[in-house]
């Protein structure tokens, strides 16, 4: 097959990749961003399939195959609430997939060294490639697949650890061995000392020792990170699978691999520096596990949580004029989000103002509670993000919590020992009154102690979501 017509096949399914990116950037679009996304995945694999050096082809169809079955199957099982950690675990895979590229592009590398002259002419795809590079482009080719598996090794644990602090099978809290950082600093620098060493010799032993460096960084990384930062790891290990499937893009020549790498790269960067900016921290800081402990000990929270039942918020919601929602993990967990809809349906049936407000980290996921919300057929317009309604709670009669505790949380304003001080809230204690939809008086995943449920014009409303808000709706008409 013609290397005209795969390159062309690239060009249109990068295209179609740029416009699912920026078609996700709005709720209305997003369905059909998806599709963009779909029908250019499968042009580039098609494409790959019938160019240079392509073959072997029952055993990929059954690959493909295997993968998609196994791909529909997952999505089917997985719940909204899980999408996190499912996320969490395709990174760890797209991580691991560069890993084994990179050391079978080392392998091809010496076997194709070996070779002479009349047995390199005869050679096709990847080793044809290699065979016609000089000394200095096989040097270039050797940085490229010792980042491309630096990067892929710490993504590959960095994921896995993201997944089980997800999952709630790993400890959400910041955790480090002794020494700390210094661990971290040592094993970046043992992989410059084997970049230098492979580099001059092309040898496997630097290249193993610097893959076991680099799971050891994505591990320890990620663990030194607290649960409150999750949502800006997540993002952040998005944008490492990125740059990994990049630099392996460069080992392998791989056009479209590198250019749907740097956008999977820069976009998840761009993402986690805006989700950083919204919480008021710092991405560095982040990102090298600085937050997710106290600086101090943090203020004692005074008072007693008071709790209300469903008859109490029915008569304040049929008394208010205004109400403001602000859903959170719990919601998801509750599978709550199809209750919260038929409740913003019949308040506003009554001639109530209900709108709902979205905060940059609301959940475990970037657009998380976004993506719920739309799911339970919930009208764009009165989502709002948090710089669009914060301003409005001094004039709103009821705020509504449902399963939020950090992105409502006073402390940030008010404490500055707190793990989230400085960090962006949604001031929802300036409402007249406010619900607390909580399970129970725990402190949440991220372990903080919560202010907003002591003061005097809130009132917890204590149980299962769900379960909660279907009581409710029956005392509302």
């Amino acid at each position: 097959m013609d290397y005209g017509f795969t390159i062309a096949a690239y060009v249109v399914a990068a295209v179609l990749f740029i416009l699912s990116l920026g078609g996700l950037s709005g709720q209305e679009s997003a369905k059909r961003a998806v599709w963009y996304g779909i029908v250019g995945m499968a042009l580039a694999v098609a494409a790959t399939l019938v160019g240079p050096g392509s073959g072997l082809w029952l055993l990929s169809i059954v690959l493909i195959a295997a993968g998609g079955v196994i791909g529909y199957y997952v999505a089917k099982k997985v719940q909204m609430t899980e999408m996190p950690q499912l996320v969490a675990a395709m990174h760890s895979l797209v991580g691991l997939a560069a890993v084994f590229v990179g050391f079978i592009a080392h392998i091809e590398l010496g076997r194709v060294a070996a070779m002479d002259d009349t047995a390199r002419k005869a050679l096709e795809g990847f080793a044809a490639l290699i065979a016609k590079k000089d000394a200095v482009e096989i040097n270039i080719l050797r940085v490229e697949l010792f980042l491309g598996i630096f990067i892929g090794a710490v993504t590959f644990t960095g994921s896995v650890i993201a997944y089980g602090k997800l999952a709630g099978k790993v400890t959400s809290k910041a955790e480090k061995l002794p020494g700390g950082h210094i661990l971290n600093a040592g094993a970046a620098a043992l992989s410059v000392v084997c970049l230098v060493w492979y580099f001059n010799t092309g040898g496997m032993l630097p290249l193993a020792i610097m893959t076991l460096a680099a799971l050891f960084i994505g591990y320890h990384l990620i663990m030194g990170i607290g649960g409150a930062d999750m949502p800006v790891v997540v993002s952040m290990l998005n944008s490492y699978s990125g740059w990994a499937a990049a630099a392996i893009g460069f080992s392998l020549g791989n056009d479209l691999l590198i250019v749907v790498g740097a956008l999977v790269g820069s976009s998840g960067a761009i993402l986690s520096y805006i989700m950083c900016k919204a919480m008021n921290r710092s991405f560095v800081s982040v990102i090298l596990g600085g937050f997710g402990g106290t600086a101090g000990p943090a203020m004692e929270v005074e008072g007693e949580q008071v709790a209300i039942d469903s008859d109490g918020v029915a008569q304040a919601l049929d008394d208010a004029d205004s109400i403001i929602i602000i859903p959170g993990y719990g919601m998801a967990v509750a599978q709550a989000q199809q209750s919260v809809s038929e409740l913003t349906k019949r308040l506003r049936a009554k001639g109530k103002n209900v709108r709902f407000a979205i905060h940059p980290v609301a959940g475990r996921l970037p657009g998380h509670m976004n993506v719920l919300l739309a799911e339970a057929k919930v009208p764009y317009d009165i989502v709002l993000e948090m710089d669009e309604i914060n301003e409005d709670f001094p004039e709103t009669d009821v705020a509504i919590v449902i399963g939020s505790n950090d992105i409502v949380n006073p402390a940030a304003q008010e404490d500055p020992n707190s793990p989230i001080a400085g960090m962006p809230v949604l001031e929802c204690w300036k409402a007249k009154q406010v619900f607390v939809s909580k399970r129970g008086q725990g402190t949440g995943y991220s372990g903080i102690e919560n202010p907003l449920f002591y003061k005097e014009n809130t009132r917890m409303f204590y149980g299962d979501a769900k379960k909660s808000l279907d009581e409710l709706l029956t005392k509302i008409q």
